[in-house]
């Protein structure tokens, strides 16, 4: 796994309303679904079912009340299909607003409070806003201001990448009382950026702002005008659970399928592909591997730099010796993709191909052949290249072979990554070719 690669790498249907009811309609990934060999029926009848079941949990952030109820939901799936499910707990941090907003005269933003919260209290924190670049550089002086760090355009994901830290410290450590941070993306929207679990990453607090509502603080930003930014609210630890289900039937020969469920907003197309694909080949698995042990892996924490997984491999997960495979399901795994036109997005029949599978350089040349024809997962990358996300850990832990998927979209992070953004078609076709992959790389195991 080199590094440089992981900082490179971070550096679906319409939703119609019938009568009330949602729909997840069909995209033309049908194509794709052309290139794939028949699977027995019903493998992944249930696809679209549990993409929608997903979505309708709502907001997800580990150990809230959409966490927690996804999380019973997917152990229910497991223990009707025949797995032991064993639950691990742990705390995770959290923090719910009372008010989170920058004021600058007239003008008035809400902000998303970056975790691990350090707030404001009521009274807010005040000063001259400046603009500090992508480079850390300003104009003036930054003792005692608000910085106001306009960061580059991306797909953002992470505050743990130095494009996204470097400038926030450097306004810190120039004297700033508060900094802003501005996640210009393709969306317009305000970007949560996932930040480290185990203590604060500033030293003051930081919020994040839509580039949408930008303009006019960035206008007063150039002649240093007086702004108040007041994060207020609840805060501290609460308990979140990753689960594994088992199989375990003796073999000492172990699949893991792996896949995260939390994230800070709905998730429907970071998450939802991946949990629906999980579910799919966990409820095959039961009973189409007889040779093999089965542990299904799912972790919560997500948002907090993989901190459930980091946990879950101290525990719950089986051991990298007597392990034969370890597949991870990460965030991107089939989302829909839009054209970017001047101040707004339009929606495409399409997968969306910024999504990633790493997997053991000695199964290249077998992901190329069955994923042919998938936007970004086509092109498979070495895990001795390329490894991001939870299998990052997987790989650290020593399992191998290993293969994972992740991926950046662009509603990814975003309060909008609802049912709009998920591709059916193009989740079934993945869930047919990784228990494709499931089978030929444990054949070569046997």
């Amino acid at each position: 796994m080199i590094d440089a690669s992981r900082r490179r790498f971070l550096g679906t249907s319409a939703l119609l309303s019938v009568g009330g009811a949602v729909s997840l309609g069909a995209s033309s990934a049908t194509a794709s679904t052309r290139l794939q060999a028949p699977t027995s029926a019903g493998f992944d009848a249930k696809v679209e079912h549990d993409l929608r079941r997903y979505v309708d949990f709502g907001i997800k952030q580990a150990g809230g009340e959409g966490d927690n109820a996804c999380g019973e939901w997917m152990a229910a799936e497991l223990t009707a299909a025949g797995y032991a499910v064993e639950r691990q707990y742990y705390d995770v941090p959290y923090f719910e607003a009372r008010a989170a907003e920058l004021t600058m005269g007239e003008a008035r933003a809400a902000v998303y409070p970056q975790p691990i919260v350090i707030p404001t209290g009521p009274q807010g924190v005040s000063g001259p806003l400046v603009r500090v670049d992508a480079r850390g550089a300003y104009a003036g002086s930054l003792e005692g201001a608000i910085a106001l760090v306009d960061l580059p355009f991306g797909r953002w994901s992470t505050m743990i990448i130095p494009a996204a830290r470097r400038p926030v410290e450097a306004a810190f450590a120039a004297g700033a009382r508060a900094v802003v941070a501005i996640t210009n993306g393709p969306t317009g929207k305000v970007i949560a950026l996932n930040a480290d679990g185990r203590k604060p990453m500033f030293s003051g607090p930081v919020a994040l702002l839509a580039p949408e509502d930008a303009g006019a603080f960035l206008t007063g930003a150039v002649t240093r005008q007086e702004a108040r930014l007041t994060l207020d609210g609840a805060g501290g630890h609460r308990p979140a659970f990753n689960f594994v289900g088992r199989v375990d039937r003796g073999n000492g020969r172990w699949l893991a399928v792996s896949t995260p469920r939390s994230g800070w907003f709905t998730c429907a197309a970071e998450r939802g592909g991946g949990v629906a694909a999980w579910l799919a080949l966990a409820r095959w698995a039961a009973k189409g591997l007889p040779d093999h042990d089965l542990a299904f892996v799912c972790n919560t924490g997500h948002e907090y730099e993989y901190l459930g997984a980091s946990e879950a491999m101290k525990k719950i997960a089986p051991p990298p010796a007597d392990t034969r495979f370890w597949l991870h399901l990460g965030a991107n795994f089939a989302a829909r993709d839009w054209h970017e036109l001047p101040g707004y997005l339009e929606p495409l029949p399409s997968v969306d191909s910024q999504r990633y599978l790493s997997i053991s350089p000695e199964f290249l040349p077998l992901a190329r052949s069955l994923f042919a024809g998938q936007p970004g997962h086509e092109a498979p990358v070495s895990s001795a290249v390329m490894t991001a996300g939870e299998l990052d850990e997987v790989v650290r832990a020593g399992y191998a072979p290993a293969a994972g998927t992740f991926g950046i979209h662009r509603y990814h992070h975003v309060a909008e990554d609802d049912a709009r953004c998920i591709d059916v078609a193009a989740t079934r076709t993945g869930a047919q070719s990784f228990r494709r992959l499931i089978e030929e790389v444990l054949a070569t195991s046997a």
